[in-house]
C-alpha cells in the first residue's frame, strides 16, 4: 500500500456494517437505511428520499433544497444530522419513462445525500465489491436494530438487479430496508443496496390470500454495487478511490510538483509533519508516524485527490508563501486539483445551510449576474452540483501582473452575500477572504467584485426593472386591429396612445409600436432591449404579432417586432377571472428561478387532467406544450388561468410532427432569459438558419411584480 492510506472500516466482526437510517420528516420514523459513501455523504435510494419527504414514492423531480435527516451510529451513540440531495438518479423504468404505482422493477433509483456533521462524525465507509450468484448476503432494518437483520442470498443477477431469495425463518425484507447495504461477510465488503421487495398475493379487497405452495415467498430485489457505482459515476458522484499503490502520474504537473515539494520541505522532518497533517486534512490516514512518503508518493497523492493540492497549499501559506504560490503554478498544469480544500469545501456548505431559504432559490440568479463574462452554468439539478461546477471554472476577467484571477465560485459567493442580511453576509464575506488570501489573490481584486456585487444587490432593492411597452391589442374589422398603448420605466404604466378608435393593419401597428419602442431604447437601464407585452383576450393568444413587420417604404430594414425585440403575450382575462389562483400565481413567480417545469407532451390527454397534476405542483413555475392545436389551446388556458407565469408553445405545430423542436430548444434556455431566448430563436428561424429552427415560438409571461393597465382588467370590451 501507498504512505496515503484510505480510511475504511475496521474489519466486520460479523454484526455487518453501519446502517444509516433516513427519517421522515413529519413523524421522524424510518423511511429507509442508507450506507456511507464517503467522509461527508451517505447513499441510499431515491424512493426512500421521496417517503422521507411527503412525496409520491416515484417522483422524479429533485427535491432540490429540501433536507431530510439522517441518523448515523457514533461510538457510543447514534446522532441525528440533517442532510441535502447532492446527487439524484430518479427511479426509472427499463424503457426510460417513468415509473408508475403498480411496477415490480425500475431502474435508476439512487440519492447522494450531504450529511451536515462535524468533521469526523461520519463513520468511515465500508469497503464496496461486486455482487455475484451465489453470494451469502444480509440485510437490516433502516433503524439499524441488530435484532432485524435478514438473511438471503443471491438467486441470480439480471443485469442491473438482483434477485434475493430470503431463508423461510427470520425476519423477512419488509417496508424500511431500501436504501440500507447487502453485506456479503464472506467478502467483508457491502455488494449491493436493497431497492424492493415482492409483497405476498392478496385477495380484491387487499386481504392476504391463504397461502399456497406455489406462491412465492420471501423474494426481494437489490441493485448490485456494479451497477450503482456506474450510476454514480454517470453523475460524477464517485470519489476517485484509493490511490495506495499507484504507478507515479504521468500527469504534467507531476515533476514540477515534485520540485516544488523539495523546496519547501527540504529536510525528512518537514516533509512527514506536512505530510502528516496533509493527510489528516483530507480524511485518509498517514502511512507511517515517523517515516516520511518519498516525494514521488506526495505528488501521486496531490494529482489524485482533488483537494489536496489545495489543503497543502493552506498548511503552507502561513509560513512560506512562496512556496505555497510555487505549488498553486505547478497545480495548474493539472486538471485534477480542485479550486477548495476539504475545509473550505465543508465551511461553504455550512454556511449556505444557514442561508435563508429565498436567498438560495435566487442563487441561479446570481450566477447569471456574476458570470457575463464566463461561459457559465446558471442552474444545476442541486445547489451542491451547480457549486461544483462553479468550482472547476477559472477566473472571470484578467490580471495585468500575471498574479492569479479571482474565481469564479468566489464572485458568485460575493453576489450571494449580497443578498443576506448582515450576518450572514459577513460570514460569507469571511470565507472568501479566507479563501483568495490562501490563493494568493489580492484583497484589492476581490474587494472590485464585492464592491460589482453591492452595486447590484442595491439595484435590485431599488426595483431596478426591465423597461416595457404594453401593447392591448383587438380585433377590429377583418386584417384590422385596435391598439392602445403603455410605457413602463418602472415606475408603472403611463398611456402613450391616445386614439382608441383608430384601427391598424398589421404592419401599420408594427411601425406605430416601433415609433414608441425608438424613444425608449437608449435608455433602458440595463442596456437590454425593451420588452414589449402584449395584452390580448383568450381568443387572441396565438395573434402572431410578433410576426408583424413595419415593412414602410423606403426602410432598410423589415423592422420585424419579435425579432428585434423580446416579445411576450399577457392575458389578465384569464388570471383575473378566476381570482382564487392570485395567490398561487405570485407565489409562483416568487419561485421563478427555481421553480419546476412541466412538459405536456400526450396529445391525448385530457386537458382537465393538466389541472389536477398542476394543483399538485405548486412549485411548477413553467409548463411547455407541445402538443397539437386542437388540446394545446384548452391546455394553455387552463395553465394561464391557474397562475402559471410562464407558458411555451409552438404556434406552427402541426398534427403531423412528433414533437415541437420549439419546446426541446427553450428547455435549454433558463426561465428567466426565455423572453431573449425566444427573440433569437425568432431571428434564426427568419435567416439563414430557418431549417435548423423551424418553429414559431409563443411565450406567455405574467410578471406578478409589474403592473397592467386597470382598464384592460375591467373593461375586457374597452375598444369595442
Amino acid at each position: 500500500m501507498g504512505w496515503f492510506r484510505p480510511v475504511e472500516a475496521p474489519d466486520g466482526d460479523g454484526t455487518g456494517p453501519c446502517v444509516a437510517s433516513v427519517r421522515r420528516s413529519g413523524d421522524g420514523r424510518t423511511a429507509g437505511g442508507a450506507i456511507v459513501l464517503a467522509v461527508d455523504t451517505v447513499l441510499t435510494c431515491a424512493h426512500v428520499v421521496n417517503d422521507a419527504l411527503g412525496r409520491p414514492m416515484f417522483e422524479p423531480r429533485v427535491p432540490r433544497l429540501d433536507e431530510v435527516l439522517v441518523d448515523l451510529q457514533g461510538p457510543w451513540r447514534s446522532e441525528r444530522f440533517p442532510a441535502r440531495v447532492v446527487h439524484w438518479i430518479a427511479p426509472r423504468a427499463r424503457d426510460g419513462g417513468p415509473v408508475r404505482d403498480g411496477d415490480d422493477e425500475w431502474l435508476g433509483d439512487l440519492a447522494v445525500l450531504r450529511v451536515d456533521a462535524p468533521p469526523g462524525s461520519v463513520p468511515a465507509p465500508h469497503r464496496r465489491t461486486a455482487m455475484a450468484p451465489g453470494q451469502k448476503v444480509r440485510a437490516w432494518h433502516g433503524s439499524g436494530r441488530g435484532a432485524t437483520f435478514a438473511d438471503l442470498h443471491v438467486a441470480a443477477l439480471d443485469g442491473p438487479i438482483g434477485y434475493l431469495d430470503g431463508k423461510s425463518t427470520g425476519m423477512a425484507v419488509g417496508p424500511g430496508y431500501s436504501g440500507g447495504p447487502l453485506w456479503s461477510e464472506e467478502e467483508g465488503a457491502v455488494v449491493g443496496l436493497v431497492a424492493a421487495h415482492f409483497m405476498p398475493e392478496c385477495g380484491p379487497g387487499g386481504d392476504p390470500v391463504p397461502h399456497h405452495p406455489q406462491h412465492l415467498i420471501r423474494r426481494s430485489w437489490g441493485i448490485p454495487w456494479q451497477r450503482v457505482a456506474a450510476e454514480l459515476r454517470s453523475v460524477g458522484a464517485l470519489d476517485a478511490g484509493d490511490t495506495a499503490g499507484a504507478e507515479e502520474s504521468d500527469d504534467p504537473a507531476h515533476a514540477m510538483l515534485g520540485s516544488a515539494i523539495r523546496n519547501a520541505l527540504p529536510s525528512p522532518y518537514t516533509l512527514g509533519d506536512t505530510a502528516r497533517r496533509l493527510a489528516h486534512a483530507c480524511g485518509v490516514a498517514p502511512g507511517s508516524p515517523v517515516t516520511p512518503p518519498t516525494v514521488e508518493e506526495f505528488a501521486d497523492f496531490l494529482l489524485a485527490q482533488p483537494r489536496a493540492l489545495a489543503a497543502l497549499s493552506e498548511l503552507l501559506r502561513p509560513g512560506d508563501p512562496r512556496a505555497a504560490d510555487r505549488v498553486l503554478v505547478a497545480g495548474r498544469l493539472s486538471d485534477t486539483p480542485l479550486l477548495l480544500s476539504p475545509r473550505e469545501h465543508r465551511r461553504l456548505h455550512q454556511l449556505l445551510r444557514r442561508v435563508e431559504r429565498p436567498v438560495l432559490a435566487r442563487v441561479p440568479e446570481a450566477v447569471r449576474e456574476a458570470t457575463k463574462r464566463v461561459a457559465a452554468p446558471y442552474d444545476g439539478e442541486t445547489l451542491d452540483v451547480l457549486l461544483d461546477r462553479l468550482e472547476t471554472l477559472p477566473g472571470d476577467g484578467h490580471s495585468d501582473d500575471g498574479g492569479p484571477r479571482v474565481p469564479v465560485l468566489l464572485r458568485v459567493v460575493e453576489y450571494v452575500a449580497a443578498l443576506c442580511p448582515v450576518p450572514r453576509q459577513a460570514d460569507l464575506r469571511l470565507w472568501s477572504d479566507g479563501v483568495a488570501g490562501r490563493l494568493g489573490i489580492p484583497l484589492a481584486a476581490l474587494r472590485e467584485r464585492r464592491s460589482d456585487a453591492q452595486d447590484w444587490a442595491r439595484l435590485l432593492r431599488a426595483g431596478d426593472r426591465r423597461v416595457r411597452v404594453l401593447a392591448r391589442v383587438t380585433r377590429a374589422e377583418r386584417g384590422r386591429h385596435r391598439l392602445r398603448v403603455w410605457c413602463d420605466e418602472g415606475t408603472g404604466p403611463r398611456q402613450v396612445s391616445s386614439d382608441s378608435s383608430a384601427t391598424y393593419s398589421a404592419s401599420e401597428a408594427a411601425r406605430e409600436l416601433l415609433r414608441v419602442l425608438e424613444t425608449l431604447s437608449p435608455t433602458a437601464s440595463d442596456g437590454g432591449r425593451p420588452l414589449v407585452e402584449v395584452l390580448v383576450d383568450r381568443a387572441d393568444l396565438d395573434l402572431p404579432v410578433d410576426e408583424w413587420a413595419a415593412q414602410a417604404p423606403g426602410e432598410v430594414v423589415p423592422g420585424v417586432l419579435g425579432v428585434e425585440f423580446p416579445l411576450v403575450v399577457h392575458c389578465p382575462e384569464l388570471l383575473h377571472r378566476h381570482e382564487r389562483f392570485l395567490p398561487d400565481w405570485r407565489e409562483r413567480w416568487r419561485q421563478l428561478d427555481s421553480g419546476e417545469t412541466l412538459i405536456v407532451s400526450d396529445p391525448a390527454q385530457d386537458p382537465h387532467q393538466v389541472y389536477y397534476e398542476l394543483m399538485g405542483r405548486l412549485d411548477t413555475v413553467r409548463v411547455s406544450v407541445d402538443v397539437p392545436p386542437g388540446p394545446r389551446d384548452a391546455i394553455v388556458q387552463i395553465c394561464l388561468a391557474v397562475g402559471i407565469p410562464v407558458v411555451v408553445w409552438d404556434r406552427g405545430r402541426d398534427t403531423t410532427a412528433t414533437s415541437s423542436h420549439v419546446v426541446q430548444h427553450m428547455a435549454q434556455v433558463a426561465t428567466r432569459e426565455l423572453p431573449d431566448g425566444v427573440r433569437v430563436y425568432r431571428a434564426n428561424a427568419r435567416g439563414t438558419r430557418a431549417p435548423e429552427f423551424p418553429g414559431r415560438p409563443v411565450l406567455a409571461w405574467a410578471d406578478a411584480d409589474r403592473t397592467v393597465p386597470r382598464l384592460h382588467l375591467t373593461e375586457p370590451q374597452e375598444s369595442a
